[in-house]
């Protein structure tokens, strides 16, 4: 969800998906979210018992 001066601004956008299959099937459920000191998300996942770790993809750098 985007913020603004520290409220709520706009409508909320998915970060993560795909836990379901194409028949509505969970192939994982996020029961638990944190973020670690690098500011990368954590996903506890109750069906298989995994910590997902999402983190924001490097930038290239423009040589010059």
């Amino acid at each position: 969800m985007p913020f603004a001066n520290g409220k709520p601004d706009g409508k909320a956008e998915d970060v993560i998906t795909g836990f379901l299959g194409g028949e509505g099937n969970a192939r994982g459920r996020p029961v638990g979210v944190a973020i670690d000191k690098t500011g990368a998300l954590l996903i506890a996942d109750g069906v298989d018992n995994t910590v997902w770790r999402v983190s924001a993809a490097e930038q290239a750098t423009a040589q010059r």
